[in-house]
């Protein structure tokens, strides 16, 4: 589909039947930007700590958490959602501030996709 709708119109006052073409803009609304949330390694936060987390703030099930925090472990760095900028935002503030409460270092970062 085009961004433009053409309308045919016929002219009844015109003797000699011409047919006028009227543009119409159609404007498509942008998709807004998405986030990448990533949480970072480190040595002293517990495993089961970050599974908790991962559980709490991403709605993910046991299974997906353990392999998410594995990943962290063995990577440095994993992404655990993909969200618009408010709702990346608003997690990775979750995230630290449960984090920072339980006396542990853990990072949580956002950037974009």
């Amino acid at each position: 589909m085009t961004p433009f709708e053409i309308i045919m119109s016929d002219n009844n006052d015109d003797p000699e039947g011409d047919t006028s073409v009227v543009t119409k803009t159609k404007s498509k609304t942008k998709r807004p930007p998405l986030y990448k949330v990533l949480l970072l390694n480190d040595d002293y936060t517990p495993m089961e700590f970050v599974v908790l987390v991962l559980e709490r703030f991403f709605g993910l099930n046991h299974a997906q958490s353990v392999e998410i925090m594995l990943t962290v472990h063995k990577k440095g760095l994993a992404v655990v959602g993909v969200f618009a900028f408010e709702i990346a935002e608003t997690k990775v503030a979750q995230v630290m501030d449960f984090a920072r409460r339980n006396q542990h270092p853990l990072q949580c970062t956002m950037e974009k996709e």
